[in-house]
Formats: C-alpha cells, sequence, structure tokens
C-alpha cells in the first residue's frame, strides 16, 4: 500500500515514579538507547530506529501514559488532518515545536475513550549505530538488554471505542484488522487498528475508567528473541504478567512484564502483514481465551483488571 497520511507510531510519555531508577531499567533490562535528558524528561529509541526517540519517560507521581504520538508524512498532511479533525467536532491543540527535543509541531486531541493523542510530521533523524551505508546487520546495542527493534504499538484502555474507531477510522485512515465481541455477539470488547501493513499500530479495550494504559509494546526479531527476553527479566528479577506465549489475535508472540513503577510492557514478535481490503478478524465471546492467550486458552482475569 502506499504510505501516505498517518505513517506509523511515533512517541509515548510514560509516566513513572522514579525517573533515575526508571533510566536504568529502560537502559540495562529493555535496552533502550538514551538520546537526550532535560528536567523531569528522558528520551529513548531503539537501536534499529532512526528517528530521536520513540519513549519519553516523565518523573511523576503516578504510573500511566500520557500521551501517544503518530508520525505523518509531511507539514502539508498535518495541516490537512487538523483541518480534518476539527470538521469532525474534535477541539486540537498546537504544542510548539522544541516541547519535546528535536520534535517540530504537535497536533494534539484527546479521543472519546479520554487519551490524549498526537500527531506530528517533524522529528530529528538521528540514525542507528550501523549507519546508512554498508551496514552491518546488527551492532553492540543489539545485544544490550532486551534490545528492541522497535517501539511498536500501544494497547489502550476506556469507554466508548466504537467512537474511538469511527474517528480512527473516519478521519485518520486507519482500518479494523480484528475485534472481540461480548457476550451479546454485537459490541466489541477490543479492537485492533492498523494504518500500515502491520497486524495493529494501537489498540483499544473497553473499560469505564477513561484515559488508561494497558501496556507499551516492543518489538523483537523472532521467538528466540522473546525466549532469549523471558531470562533476562528472570536474571533481573522483573515481574512478569504473562508469558512466553503466542496470542490468537495477530498470531504474535508475546511476553508481558511489568517496570518497576507498575507500567506493563510487552515484547512482542510475529503478527502478520494485513491491507485494508482484508475482511476484520471476528473472535467470538466463547474463544476470548484463545484470543488472547493461544496456548492457555484462558484469559486471566487480572490480565484485564491490572493496567496504570
Amino acid at each position: 500500500m502506499a504510505m501516505s497520511g498517518v505513517l506509523r507510531p511515533g512517541h509515548m510519555q510514560l509516566k513513572v515514579l522514579d525517573l533515575e531508577e526508571s533510566i536504568d531499567f529502560y537502559t540495562n533490562v529493555v535496552g533502550l538507547i538514551q538520546t537526550g535528558r532535560e528536567g523531569d524528561r528522558a528520551y529513548f529509541k531503539a537501536w534499529d530506529e532512526r528517528d530521536h526517540h520513540s519513549l519519553v519517560l516523565r518523573g511523576a507521581g503516578e504510573a500511566g501514559m500520557d500521551f501517544f504520538g503518530f508520525k505523518v508524512t509531511d507539514d502539508a498532511t498535518l495541516a490537512k488532518l487538523e483541518a480534518d479533525l476539527n470538521a469532525y467536532g474534535v477541539t486540537t491543540e498546537r504544542i510548539p515545536a522544541g516541547d519535546l527535543l528535536e520534535t517540530g509541531e504537535r497536533v494534539r486531541f484527546e479521543i472519546a475513550s479520554g487519551h490524549q493523542i498526537e500527531l506530528y510530521s517533524q522529528k530529528t533523524a538521528v540514525g542507528t549505530p550501523m549507519g546508512d551505508t554498508n551496514p552491518p546487520p546488527w551492532c553492540a546495542a543489539a545485544e544490550q538488554g532486551i534490545a528492541p527493534i522497535r517501539m511498536d504499538h500501544a494497547l489502550l484502555y476506556g469507554p466508548d471505542i466504537e467512537k474511538v474507531q469511527a474517528l480512527f477510522v473516519d478521519v485518520l485512515g486507519f482500518y479494523l484488522v480484528e475485534h472481540i465481541l461480548l457476550e451479546d455477539g454485537e459490541t466489541d470488547l477490543a479492537i485492533w487498528l492498523s494504518c500500515s501493513t502491520k497486524a495493529h499500530d494501537i489498540a483499544f479495550v473497553r473499560n469505564e475508567e477513561p484515559g488508561k494504559l494497558h501496556h507499551t509494546a516492543f518489538l523483537l526479531e523472532s521467538w528466540e528473541k522473546v525466549l532469549r527476553a523471558a531470562d533476562l527479566m528472570s536474571m533481573n528479577q522483573v515481574s512478569i504478567d504473562m508469558g512466553p506465549t503466542r496470542h490468537g489475535v495477530t498470531r504474535g508472540t508475546t511476553i508481558y512484564a511489568f517496570d518497576n513503577s507498575g507500567n506493563r510492557f510487552e515484547t512482542f514478535c510475529g503478527g502478520y502483514a494485513t491491507y485494508p481490503d482484508i475482511p476484520p478478524i471476528t473472535w467470538t465471546w466463547d474463544e476470548v481465551g484463545p484470543a488472547v492467550f493461544y496456548h492457555d486458552r484462558q484469559l486471566n482475569p487480572a490480565f484485564l483488571d491490572v493496567y496504570t
């Protein structure tokens, strides 16, 4: 498909309880590269990401997410999408360039689930340690900690996810890839949306409390890397929530764990390629167990009930 409009997830700002401890965790356990520090915020990228940062940690009195941002094609696209959002009835705010390090103007808005979403077109490209000319397939940073290749997606919790889906599809150009139905066979429990050929770029679960984060996901290259991540989590006494296992939804292999502030994160591999003309995959309530955890075939209630 032609890549235009919204390109990909670009960054998340995550609230952490102790910034210094979190910098150590995301550097040495998760294996991200710190690219900046300014006041109560620290900036990180994965070793194979080219833009300045994909994760911002902000010291705060509670855990959770401040905002999730998507990169768009160019300044003209940013302006058009802002106008489209306004015409749809969504109030937007322009965040000035430089508010985040090495990042241009951002358009921020609140969606029906209570989350702050951003669009931006400009962020400094710092490249990868391998360079862009005759690069090796990996570098020393790929061996530091879990070492994901990118921040991949987020799963967010909130109400009115049908309104969220309509906004993402009708205005931002996403499409529905998979969904899980509740017992009535009509209402969605969860939706997976893509703006690319990935199985998902963002997902939502219906929840009474608005604006909550279930997890941030980091992409690994293979099932072997997922198993290595499990070893490193155990070696560093990281609290593992679930896995290693496989999802029915997306077919991805996965581990869920918690950082030192209680924010859940996922180390994810796989997931099929998809396109907008492919009909959405439906999971019914009687198969919700294998939809989420295909091997166990049952859903751990704590997996749904714990979020930040």
